[in-house]
């Protein structure tokens, strides 16, 4: 039996695939270990919200975020959130036929990511 060599091509598909696989392990991970933390709770609820959020939510996701003592919970925690709100937001801007990034430029209104990192530097 012979064994075809993988090529350059291969070895790296291979490689970044299993990588990725890594870096979606560890971002879960992270969640978590979020989740199951002192502020579990509102992170929980927050993630039912970004599964559920739709083109036109936004305002509803702020609110949510405005309300909540973020001064308690630690910038570890915050970062997390913001990776989680990243994605949501890329993936539901991808389902609706948008750009997935969409930061405008300067002195245009902040879209909802913006605003909800924003509200977290605000409550550092």
């Amino acid at each position: 039996m012979t064994h075809r060599r993988r090529t350059a091509k291969e070895k790296e598909l291979q490689d970044n695939t299993r990588l990725l696989r890594a870096w979606h392990r560890f971002h879960a991970e992270e969640l978590e270990t979020a989740m199951n933390g002192t502020h579990g709770s509102i992170i929980a609820r927050l993630m039912e919200i970004l599964r559920a959020h739709e083109l036109g939510s936004g305002p509803a996701l702020i609110d949510f975020v405005e309300a909540r003592n973020w001064h308690v919970v630690d910038a570890h925690t915050k970062l997390v959130v913001l990776h989680q709100l990243n994605r949501a937001v890329t993936k539901l801007r991808e389902r609706n036929g948008q750009p997935p990034i969409d930061d405008g430029l300067g002195g245009e209104r902040a879209n909802v990511f913006r605003t909800i990192r924003s509200i977290f530097e605000e409550k550092l």
